[in-house]
């Protein structure tokens, strides 16, 4: 396993709709490794393939590692198949936006399903933290990111800070 380089918005990469990954091979299954490692060190609580140069409908995630409650994710060509109409805002920040967080608001729970690295179907509902971290690694893989949830003036405001 090896920590991978983290793009940096406004990196092109992040603005691209990833393919879906078409077969589970040992280069996605290197891929996920590598990604949770660079997660861990970054340290985040999510990252997505575009994230780290690669697009593909890859994301992980561990929301709980940082209170020692260690769950790691690996999500691979993830859906929303529900979501809550009760939203909920949340302070999110964005390991290729460094230095900026940014008060979204998102449906408070969410479920998903993904296929895992053996192949699996998994279905889970996610609520709290863990959907607001699930809907925007999903962001990543549809070229969203965080500035693109606010208001014009909060976005300058924001992208000023960041550029600064």
């Amino acid at each position: 396993m090896s920590v991978l380089e983290i793009v940096k918005w406004p990196d092109p990469c992040l603005m691209e709709i990833c393919p879906p990954v078409e077969t589970i091979t040992p280069e996605i299954e290197k891929l996920a490794a590598d990604m949770l490692e660079t997660m861990y060190a970054a340290p985040g609580r999510g990252l997505a393939a575009p994230q780290v140069g690669v697009l593909a409908r890859v994301f992980v995630m561990d929301v709980g590692w940082k209170e020692g409650k260690a769950d790691p994710l690996v999500c691979i060509n993830p859906m929303l198949q529900e979501v809550s109409e009760e939203r909920a805002t949340n302070a999110e920040g964005c390991l290729s936006i460094p230095g900026v967080s940014a008060d979204i608001s998102r449906p408070a729970q969410v479920q998903m399903v993904w296929t895992g690295l053996n192949g699996g179907r998994f279905v889970q509902s996610f609520s709290g933290f863990a959907a607001a971290c699930v809907q925007h690694e999903l962001d990543h893989l549809d070229g969203v990111v965080t500035f693109d949830h606010l208001d014009v003036d909060t976005r300058a405001a924001l992208e000023a800070e960041y550029a600064a």
